[in-house]
């Protein structure tokens, strides 16, 4: 595939469905063999996930961002950030999600999502990110690669497991926009 044409935007409530099959669809590659085959299979389906991103992006306040990024004509990635929860020791905001269809990987539509996330909470006033990642998602290396500092080793409990998780933060988020 050559390198796709994309573009990022702020998410609204008609991506739900695209926003959907990729977070599903990335999953499924992602944590295969990570997570049970049972919750992939069962517990990621495709209405569901789609009335979760619906609601979500309805109820989205002033500190949510949700950005997807388009190839022409469909949803390739997305992600979501917002104030910090508990593993975010001292950071002004956190990355919770950034995922992209492993067809468009390697094509800097992480790097654009990455960017467009930075961008849009500094210019909310955030100095700071964090995130957190199942330490055996082979993705994670792509956090590394974009400077972030690896601050800890936790375990997460999901899908009824302990999981080992790595946390990386961008302690100057200022930084991280001019490295994307």
């Amino acid at each position: 595939m050559s390198e796709p044409e994309i573009t990022v935007r702020a998410a609204v409530e008609a991506d739900a469905f695209g926003i959907a099959r990729v977070h599903v669809e990335t999953w499924r590659d992602a944590y295969a063999g990570i997570l049970p085959n049972d919750y992939l299979a069962d517990g990621l389906r495709l209405p569901d996930r789609t009335a979760m991103w619906a609601r979500l992006l309805r109820g989205q306040g002033e500190r949510d961002l949700i950005l997807v990024a388009e190839a022409p004509g469909e949803i390739v990635g997305f992600a979501s950030a917002g104030p910090p929860r508990g593993t975010a020791n001292g950071f002004d905001a956190e990355l919770y999600t950034l995922y992209v269809l492993t067809d468009f990987q390697g094509f800097g539509v992480g790097r654009a999502l990455l960017r467009g996330v930075a961008l849009a909470l500094g210019a909310r006033g955030a100095k700071s990110l964090v995130t957190e990642v199942l330490r055996a998602n082979p993705s994670r290396f792509f956090y590394e690669a974009m400077g972030g500092r690896r601050l800890a080793e936790i375990t997460d409990r999901f899908a009824g497991q302990n999981l080992p998780a790595v946390i990386y933060g961008w302690p100057e988020l200022a930084a991280l926009t001019a490295k994307v």
